[in-house]
């Protein structure tokens, strides 16, 4: 049991004392960053998607 306790006092030693935490103004630039990225990424696969639809389309019309 004691090495139980002994496991999550060095646990709450590592997260309180020995990691360092964003400051909230960092928090929030990287999360403006990857939802800009995302936004970004879900265009060009939007893109991708119905580009690929129009080009798959117009070959089967040719075919059948």
């Amino acid at each position: 049991m004691s090495k139980i306790v002994n496991y999550f006092k060095d646990v709450q030693n590592e997260l309180v004392n020995k990691t360092s935490w964003p400051t909230w103004s960092e928090l929030q630039n990287s999360a403006l960053v990857v939802m800009v990225a995302t936004a970004i990424i879900a265009t060009i696969v939007y893109g991708m998607d119905f580009s690929f639809e129009k080009v798959l389309d117009w070959i089967y019309k040719k075919l059948y």
